[in-house]
């Protein structure tokens, strides 16, 4: 189950990486990515202490200095096209080398979130990042 854990989270820094959904800050890069909890196989999601649903989005973030991860301070906010926004609570995760920083939140229907998180990696000054993500309900 760890072995897949591994290769799940993996899967989806590297996606990030080919969609350049990362930001540099001076040495560290901040990698994210937003998608909706279904995709995730329930062992997988057991494993990571995420509930899978069809209305759950789950926003990963790693942050590297280099090719190491970097232990991170993360917090921020998910926020639909109304203005209603709704705090996120990140959860440490690490698999052998690699470090996670997980959230979940519930979303209602087809829409775009905007992110707004702050990131502060151990020995860093503190990043704000922002992004967009549509969102389908998986039905």
């Amino acid at each position: 189950m760890k072995r897949a854990l591994t290769l799940l989270l993996g899967l989806l820094i590297a996606t990030t990486a080919a969609a350049e959904r990362k930001q540099s800050y001076g040495d560290y890069d901040i990698h994210y990515i937003a998608f909706n909890s279904g995709f995730l196989q329930p062992d997988v999601a057991a494993a990571a202490g995420l509930i899978r649903s069809k209305r759950m989005g789950v926003v990963n973030i790693a942050v590297l200095k280099g090719a190491e991860p970097v232990d991170a301070l993360v917090s921020g906010t998910v926020k639909n096209l109304l203005g209603q926004d709704q705090p996120l609570s990140f959860k440490r995760h690490k698999e052998g080398d690699a470090t996670y920083y997980l959230a979940q939140f519930p979303f209602d229907s087809r829409e775009v979130l905007r992110f707004d998180l702050n990131v502060q990696p151990m020995g860093g000054e503190p990043v704000s990042l922002t992004f967009n993500q549509e969102f389908f309900p998986d039905e």
